[in-house]
């Protein structure tokens, strides 16, 4: 019993010997709260898709601010940023569906990345791999800053303002009825998924994220019903996830941030199936029918 407790705490404290698991679990820990939090609210008002726009638009960003020498998140938040104004402008003023619009910016924005990758100078030292798929292991200390600070800022802001969010993200056309700047709240909400696809790109990269925004949020759905609890428990879940994915990472040699994204979707599965509420296997209709 006592060789299996030091066996066991072997496995944990072994990985913590080096600087590069640790700044990767203290990223992962943040991003799965930031990921839950804005996830959530993307969940609720059926943003999930312009989340997963922003995530591939960005890509017209980073050629820019290489080649104006800006750091690549400000190219990458301003690109996330222009794609949802410009995606917003035309939902208002034409018949078109949103998801056609959607797939239309999502592939002109890519298009535009991946050309001036190739026209603009210095903007071929892009390494677009690593922008893809990410790389947590290889986080710095102001790589850990940065996502400190936006995870703060958002905590903050949903903090101050969440009855109004709340408001707007339940009842849009009540609110702004009632007087609100539904625009500005709009706007907040892009940024907020913006600047989180931001700090997602040197975690699990542009082509997984989705998978951190989504399933931590959703898995919280099936298990509460305020949307608070929600970013309390997908937050928890979120941190664990980038835990347990860092964890199988390091001990089965696979990409860390697909480890992540696969332990999320893991706890999905187990709450799609085993919630009191909502699991398939748990509702009483179900059980009625296996006794039958």
């Amino acid at each position: 019993m006592i060789n299996q407790k030091e066996n066991f705490l072997n496995v944990l404290l072994e990985p913590l010997n080096f600087e590069f698991m640790r700044n990767a679990l203290i990223m992962g820990i943040l991003m799965g709260i930031l990921c839950a939090v804005v996830g959530s609210y993307m969940i609720v008002q059926q943003m999930s898709m312009m989340g997963d726009m922003i995530a591939h638009s960005i890509m017209a960003g980073l050629p820019v601010a290489v080649f104006l020498r800006w750091p690549l998140s400000v190219g990458a938040l301003l690109a996330g940023v222009v794609s949802a104004v410009v995606l917003s402008g035309i939902e208002s003023q034409s018949r078109l569906k949103l998801d056609g619009v959607m797939a239309l910016i999502f592939s002109s924005f890519l298009a535009i990345g991946t050309t001036l990758v190739t026209v603009l100078p210095g903007a071929n030292r892009i390494d677009v791999i690593h922008i893809l798929f990410g790389d947590i292991l290889g986080v710095n200390q102001n790589d850990l800053k940065l996502t400190f600070a936006i995870t703060l800022i958002i905590l903050i802001g949903v903090w101050l303002f969440y009855k109004e969010l709340l408001f707007y993200t339940f009842d849009p056309i009540g609110a702004q009825a009632g007087g609100m700047r539904v625009r500005w709240y709009y706007l907040g909400m892009v940024t907020a998924i913006s600047l989180t696809v931001v700090a997602s790109l040197q975690t699990v990269g542009v082509l997984l994220v989705m998978g951190m925004l989504v399933a931590p949020g959703i898995t919280a759905y099936l298990l509460v019903k305020e949307l608070h609890q929600m970013m309390i428990v997908g937050g928890c879940l979120g941190a664990f996830a980038s835990i347990a994915g860092m964890y199988l990472s390091y001990y089965l040699d696979i990409p860390s941030g697909s480890a992540i994204v696969l332990v999320a979707f893991g706890l999905f599965m187990l709450a799609f199936l085993f919630s009191p509420s909502q699991g398939i296997l748990t509702q009483s209709s179900f059980v009625k029918d296996i006794n039958h």
